[in-house]
């Protein structure tokens, strides 16, 4: 079950509709969760309705064109509409996904967009972020060595690089961590969460970094990595085919071995 952190006190009340322009062809509804703390009033669901005759594949498409010719006071995080970012990320038709990788014609019905689950919002799709990266800083995500660099650089076998593969492609979107009912359930935030776990893991598996044990120890906690229960929505949502709930296995059995 997808829980919202929504304003104290609000119900989602039914918002406005904005028709389709005359002599579209193509029409499709999208249900927009809105909310602006300033204005005092609950949140609400707007619906548009959008010609897909002139508009592009993608969520995303549909969405900066009711940001661009219908309402320009939407508001949304975006920025390199390629999957690489991780700014657009919602939970649209009740999964968490990018909304520039997701294709209008993969979801049936109406579009539902809701923002990523379980988090404040700042305002209307925008979550606020400064939990997870104040625990992404947590994990200290940079090479720590204390050995020089024998010829300028720290070099990789192509095996000791492959290990990376599945890691390093994270964009920090957080589909993951707010997908994860671990991570609903500790709402002090000392559970890290898949995606700074998986984080955290492409240091520790990485051959250049000398840190291994000291990772290790600051991971090894009954909060900070074990209130993993490998539900494995993580891996499910994950919009980059990655598999965050291999990644923390693999960081319990490290530790594990070290007895």
């Amino acid at each position: 079950m997808v829980e919202f952190a929504l304003p104290a006190n609000s119900k989602v009340r039914k918002g406005k509709t904005f028709p389709a322009e005359p002599g579209a062809t193509r029409i499709r509804k999208f249900k927009i969760y809105r909310w602006d703390p300033d204005s005092g009033e609950n949140p609400r669901l707007d619906t548009f309705e959008v010609d897909l005759e002139k508009c592009g594949p993608m969520v995303l498409d549909a969405m900066i064109k009711i940001k661009n010719e219908i309402d320009s006071t939407l508001t949304f995080r975006r920025s390199c509409r390629e999957g690489v970012c991780g700014s657009c990320a919602f939970n649209i038709d009740g999964t968490n996904t990018l909304a520039c990788t997701k294709p209008i014609s993969e979801i049936k019905g109406d579009v539902k967009i809701y923002p990523l689950p379980h988090l404040p919002v700042v305002k209307d799709l925008v979550p606020d972020l400064n939990v997870p990266y104040a625990q992404y800083r947590s994990i200290e995500p940079w090479l720590q060595a204390d050995t020089p660099p024998p010829t300028g650089e720290r070099l990789q076998s192509p095996e000791e690089r492959a290990r990376l593969d599945g890691l390093w492609e994270c964009i920090l979107c957080f589909c993951c961590q707010t997908s994860c009912p671990s991570y609903w359930w500790n709402g002090t935030r000392r559970y890290l969460g898949p995606a700074i776990l998986l984080q955290a893991y492409r240091w520790i598996v990485d051959s250049r970094d000398e840190a291994t044990g000291k990772r290790l120890d600051a991971l090894d906690d009954p909060f900070r990595l074990f209130r993993c229960h490998t539900i494995m929505n993580c891996t499910n949502t994950c919009p980059k085919g990655l598999n965050p709930g291999k990644a923390i296995g693999e960081i319990k059995i490290a530790i594990a071995k070290r007895g």
